[in-house]
């Protein structure tokens, strides 16, 4: 099954996203990610080195791959903030592919300031970059940010790190309906089959770190998740059968042999 995912002007052969955050050390992030077979992996640049080539720097790690970088605002509390380490960002690298976090609740939740992210995309939209909108479970607020200009919306599926799983299948879904661009399930995940749920409720892609950094054995999570989502795009788009509140023979009764 040859199937892209397709984000602005950008087109993916991996409907996995990967994350860089809480690894032991950069060999251990390649080796990961390349398991992964993802193409694209977050980096927190406020957080994480890419612009420095005095430092120990992640883009020399992934030198030779397929894999993009994703840069992402993580840290920011305020539109303006994530406004202008975008600009630099680009600067510094010429990347204009990125993943808009703007987080509203630092203490406990991680919860996103939808309110900051919609301002910020306004504005990055304009500026020409394909944004990435991580957001809440609200289809009404999932729509805003389309029309804010994001290119695929970012719904997470539970509190960041919780690794709780999909605590909120039905409103994937309202927001699946709702927009017309990508939505990639961000946040929560836990273990691969997690994945294949986000995958089989209809969204187009799912982004984890946690889930694989955070295993006993990441290199073999992150295959496991590769699988996951490649099984759960073909179940979603194969079509489930129809739930039913009784048995159904699976064999025809028309024409059984009587005693």
């Amino acid at each position: 099954m040859k199937e892209t995912l397709k984000i602005g002007k950008y087109e993916l052969n991996s409907r996995l996203i990967v994350g860089s955050g809480k690894y032991k050390d950069f060999q251990t992030t390649k080796e990961a990610t390349l398991a992964s077979g993802s193409e694209l992996i977050t980096v927190a640049v406020r957080r994480l080195n890419i612009t420095d080539p005095s430092k120990e720097n992640l883009r020399d790690t992934f030198a030779g791959t397929n894999v993009k970088f994703l840069p992402n605002s993580a840290g920011c509390i305020t539109a303006e903030e994530a406004i202008t380490t975008f600009r630099l960002t680009r600067e510094a690298t010429g990347i204009d592919l990125i993943k808009l976090e703007v987080i509203g609740d630092t203490q406990k939740t991680l919860y996103p300031d939808v309110l900051e992210t919609i301002k910020a995309c306004q504005i990055l939209a304009k500026e020409g970059f394909t944004i990435m909108a991580y957001t809440s479970d609200d289809p009404i607020m999932a729509k805003r940010l389309e029309d804010a200009g994001a290119h695929a919306i970012m719904p997470l599926a539970a509190p960041i790190g919780s690794g709780l799983g999909i605590q909120n299948p039905y409103n994937i879904v309202f927001i699946r309906e709702a927009v017309s661009v990508p939505v990639i399930v961000d946040a929560g995940i836990g273990c691969a089959s997690d994945a294949a749920y986000a995958m089989e409720l209809g969204a187009e892609g799912v982004l984890t770190n946690t889930a694989i950094a955070g295993a006993q054995n990441p290199i073999m999570m992150a295959e496991a998740m590769k699988h996951a989502v490649i099984a759960g795009r073909m179940s979603y788009l194969s079509g489930r059968i129809a739930k039913r509140p009784y048995a159904t023979a699976s064999s025809p009764v028309n024409g059984l042999i009587q005693f």
